[in-house]
């Protein structure tokens, strides 16, 4: 897009100077209106850019998405969620513990889970997830979990990247279960 920006506005030049040398001063008036609307949107795709490149270096916190969270409190068993279970929250975890149980996996405070549900095409939950002690969350709507993807490139990248981190965490869980039962992985 930066290119065809500055083809624009080379474009807006080049018709401003010939419309100028003819006299056709309706469309000089008409270039000199697109030539700031070009240039306009060349800065805001140049500082996209710079926006994505900064993102791609992963310092985006989770807090914050506080602004967007509501606060949920559970005691010790509850289960939060079942494997297979419609994904509609994401969450943050700020006390306590959860245990994904397929997984025999503990999750503590400041660690999310949720999101591969979330981000999955079937929008299905992959494990079962049970407090253990009371928990204090925070949580998210999977409709402003989708618009801050969007509005937000350092939070698409966290995702990104968290999903990709429980994805290849899971898969070695599972490899390792398997190793251990005395079946060899593929």
């Amino acid at each position: 897009m930066i290119p065809l920006r500055l083809a624009g506005i080379a474009a807006n030049c080049a018709m401003v100077v010939y419309a100028a040398a003819d006299g056709l001063y309706l469309m000089v008036a008409m270039q000199m209106l697109m030539l700031p609307v070009n240039i306009y949107r060349l800065v805001q795709m140049r500082g996209l850019l710079l926006r994505v490149s900064q993102a791609s270096d992963g310092t985006f916190s989770p807090d914050a998405l506080l602004p967007f969270m509501d606060k949920e409190r559970h005691a010790d068993g509850y289960v939060l969620f079942r494997k297979g279970d419609d994904s509609h929250k994401l969450y943050l975890i700020r006390e306590g513990h959860v245990r994904l149980q397929e997984l025999d996996h503990v999750l503590e405070p400041g660690e999310m889970l949720g999101e591969i549900g979330i981000l999955s095409d079937a929008n299905r939950r992959t494990a079962t997830a049970i407090c253990e002690g009371d928990v204090k969350l925070l949580s998210i709507t999977r409709e402003d979990v989708t618009q801050l993807f969007f509005q937000n490139p350092e939070f698409g990248f966290f995702l990104m990247r968290l999903v990709t981190d429980r994805l290849l965490a899971n898969q070695s869980t599972q490899a390792n279960m398997l190793v251990g039962l005395g079946i060899e992985p593929n």
